[in-house]
């Protein structure tokens, strides 16, 4: 009847404007409903959940009148993909009075996306066998290659009754990861048929394990269908390692580019630092699309443009272009790089905005941003409303602790990192040695040091080697410090001999500081720092001809200091001053300014 034509129509309507991203529409076709039906509700949730509104979904699920099983799995979906906490999809989950397959696929993947494979292991082996394949049994093969777990992998593949494209592909790139491209080719020989997925694995593999020049291309000179996926694998995979070029000649040669292709190539520009290369093809670009702003503001970033970053970010803004977590993740990394505390707090407004301050990555970038902006409680409050923090999460605020002088706070989270059975890493490492450094516990250094073989079975790298040192040299252990980097396994790069080298001038070592300075100008010989504070010691260990000599052969290799810099931020902009340097625009105005607050203060102080 014309009622039920009605209903459909609206329904139709609020799910277009859900998968086109227009939220308010899709809002006021709900609103004006004169009557609705459980489809109704379930579409405008699908629509709030689409476009990241996950909080707004779950109000909206709590208002249904009535709720069925397509719309918990809407509601459990929009937590999954969104990564939000598996937890509270697991309890939705276990309130449906009738699950279906469904269901369990998107309970199933929930628990592999949030690395909990076991429980997704627990779900498969509990839900009826007719509903496990594919969707569960694929999910589940995918969680086990993440880890690595081949062996689990395959019990699951040869366990299948019914294998789609997707579960070869998947099995094709474990082994290539896991075992070799021989295996995988042997499993590709097996496929009752290939479709350009197959294909596309298969020349991932190749090129994964560097196979460029003969069996990638003649995979891909074999097939009888190309799509743009298995261009843009041959593309990434050259940029991944750096042949630009010919990265380049393919992109050139496709006979239909799509977005991911454009992306690609231009961040393949950036990570050489060819960054006119880069915007020169962005102008180019039929389409921009959110993916493509995203490669150029986390481009910028990468090669340390963060000002330039920031510019790109507001253009994307006025050229309506919704920013996603990658863009938003990348421009806070821009304000982490320049310390402007203000602008991360602007980028924060949008993530609350955007609905997104829940997402697990989201979070770690904040407590980042605002640790390296200085602002470490803020960054600890974050981090407290983080409801399944990761190793990311631990290590930033770890680092920013140490970082800002908080030594006794880093060390007290990493013993409740250690009982929250999280596992440190490399990263971990570096952060409470720096702290035990701040705070000159050197025993406990030397513990904390000793346990990352020991207990852990990460070797130390040079920058742990560094601190080390620092630790050592600062609490005027220089004997200790010279045996340990003497007994390095590996060459010690020029973070260890700075590190040797300020010591050496803390403790007047004269001796130790000129071995230090030695390795230091071999290994960076444009480097001012190490003339300046060889000089300085023997000035004032009264080696004044010492001195002299090495400011004339500074002079003389023209080796010269940076000049000291510091920046302001204004209307989207970054002010940046050199020492010395004059060629700012308003620079008659900024020194009147400064004389005139120079005699204010001189008064004022006349004053006391």
């Amino acid at each position: 009847d014309r009622s039920s034509s009605f209903l459909v129509r609206c329904n139709t309507q609020i799910t277009k404007h859900g998968r086109n991203g227009r939220v308010e529409e899709a809002e006021s076709v709900f609103r004006r409903m004169p009557f609705r039906n459980t489809i109704s509700w379930t579409a405008m949730l699908t629509a709030y959940a689409d476009n990241g509104r996950i909080r707004r979904a779950r109000q909206m699920f709590d208002e249904m009148p009535e709720r069925n099983t397509a719309s918990y799995n809407a509601m459990i979906t929009a937590y999954v993909r969104n990564n939000w906490n598996v937890d509270r999809a697991y309890k939705l989950f276990a309130e449906i009075p009738d699950r279906n397959a469904v269901s369990y696929g998107a309970m199933i993947t929930g628990f592999v996306r949030a690395g909990k494979v076991d429980k997704a292991k627990e779900l498969y082996l509990s839900m009826p066998v007719k509903w496990r394949d594919p969707v569960c049994a694929n999910a589940l093969i995918s969680g086990y290659l993440k880890l690595g777990a081949l062996e689990e992998a395959v019990w699951v593949f040869e366990g299948m009754a019914q294998r789609d494209v997707f579960s070869w592909s998947s099995m094709l790139d474990g082994y290539c990861k896991n075992v070799g491209v021989g295996a995988a080719r042997e499993l590709f020989d097996k496929m009752p048929e290939r479709n350009v997925v197959s294909w596309t694995a298969m020349i991932n593999g190749y090129m994964k394990m560097g196979h460029f020049e003969y069996d990638a291309i003649k995979i891909f000179d074999l097939m009888d269908e190309r799509n743009e996926v298995t261009w843009n694998s041959l593309i990434s995979a050259y940029v991944q390692n750096d042949i630009i070029e010919e990265a380049y000649h393919l992109f050139a040669n496709m006979p239909r580019k799509d977005a991911v292709s454009w992306t690609a190539i231009i961040s393949g520009y950036f990570g050489k630092g060819m960054i006119d290369r880069s915007i020169k093809l962005f102008e180019m670009m039929p389409v921009k699309d959110d993916i493509a702003w995203t490669a150029m503001v986390s481009g910028f970033v990468k090669n340390g443009e963060f000002e330039e970053a920031f510019h790109w970010y507001i253009q994307m803004l006025r050229k309506a272009i919704k920013p996603n977590p990658l863009t938003l993740g990348s421009v806070l990394g821009a304000s982490a790089g320049l310390a402007t505390l203000n602008h991360g707090v602007q980028i924060h407004a949008h993530v609350v905005k955007m609905d997104l301050e829940h997402v697990l990555s989201m979070q770690n970038s904040l407590i980042s941003m605002y640790s390296k902006c200085g602002s470490v409680l803020d960054a600890y409050r974050i981090f407290t409303e983080t409801t399944d923090p990761n190793i990311v999460s631990y290590n930033s605020i770890i680092t920013g602790f140490a970082q800002n002088g908080f030594g006794t706070e880093a060390l007290r989270l990493f013993k409740k990192m250690q009982s929250a059975n999280q596992e440190p890493n490399g990263v971990t490492f570096l952060a409470i040695l720096s702290a035990c450094t701040h705070v000159g516990l050197v025993e406990e250094g030397w513990n904390y040091f000793k346990s990352m073989k020991s207990l852990y079975g990460i070797e130390p790298g040079p920058d742990h080697y560094a601190c080390m040192v620092d630790l050592l040299g600062r609490a005027g252990l220089l004997d200790e410090a010279i045996f340990l980097i003497s007994s390095m396994p590996l060459e010690p790069h020029p973070g260890v001999w700075g590190a040797l080298l300020s010591a050496g001038k803390i403790h007047s070592r004269v001796d130790l500081a000129e071995l230090a300075a030695q390795k230091l100008i071999k290994l960076q010989p444009d480097n001012a720092t190490t003339y300046v504070v060889l000089s300085n010691l023997y000035y004032t260990s009264g080696k004044q001809d010492f001195s002299d000599h090495v400011r004339m052969a500074q002079k003389s290799k023209r080796v010269r200091k940076s000049p000291g810099c510091s920046w302001i931020m204004m209307k989207d902009s970054v002010h940046l001053f050199l020492a010395g340097d004059k060629s700012h625009a308003n620079i008659r105005d900024i020194e009147a300014i400064l004389c005139t607050t120079s005699k204010e203060m001189q008064l004022l102080q006349s004053q006391f």
